[in-house]
């Protein structure tokens, strides 16, 4: 798996208006969030191993959360968030302020592994995981509760969506 990781901003630096910041915690001992993937504006060192990542309005990210004991993974989630604009309606998530919508939601070991696979056998396709459409992750997440096949994201659904984000626009 691989990070994310911009410039480093200086502690202290004021974070932007209407971004969405997510809480990262690597090297502790029984726990670790990370990005799996997502392309922030901005990337601010806390220190002892914790980082906050600024994303603005309209960007996605996944999020993976790791806690463990001394006989292994107690919780693993894996989260595919999108920072949300001004006035919209949000989802709390802890250690991401204000809060965003949440595209999808996988939990526990079985899961999460069939998420990863799929984000990487995206990459592999091509595609920045970051850019794939949102309703895809929504559909991903629908299938997961249902315990179906994952479907797998194809270049004619990056075509309709980038179509239907021009005419948004």
């Amino acid at each position: 798996m691989q990070t994310v990781m911009p410039v480093l901003r200086q502690e202290g630096a004021p974070p932007l208006r209407d971004t969405m910041r997510v809480s990262l915690l690597e090297g502790w001992r029984n726990a670790s969030v990370r990005l799996r993937f997502g392309r922030p504006c901005c990337v601010m060192a806390l220190g002892e191993g914790r980082r906050l990542a600024v994303f603005e309005a309209g960007q996605r990210c996944a999020r993976l959360l790791r806690l463990r004991n001394g006989y292994g993974i107690v919780r693993e989630e894996l989260l595919v968030l999108q920072a949300g604009y001004a006035g919209q309606a949000l989802q709390r998530v802890a250690g991401v302020s204000p809060g965003a919508r949440v595209l999808l939601r996988a939990q526990g070991q079985s899961q999460v592994k069939a998420v990863l696979m799929l984000v990487g056998r995206i990459e592999a396709a091509g595609f920045a995981a970051q850019e794939v459409a949102p309703c895809y992750w929504r559909t991903v997440h629908n299938r997961l509760v249902a315990q179906q096949t994952l479907p797998m994201y194809t270049a004619g659904r990056h075509a309709a969506w980038l179509a239907r984000r021009l005419l948004q626009e």
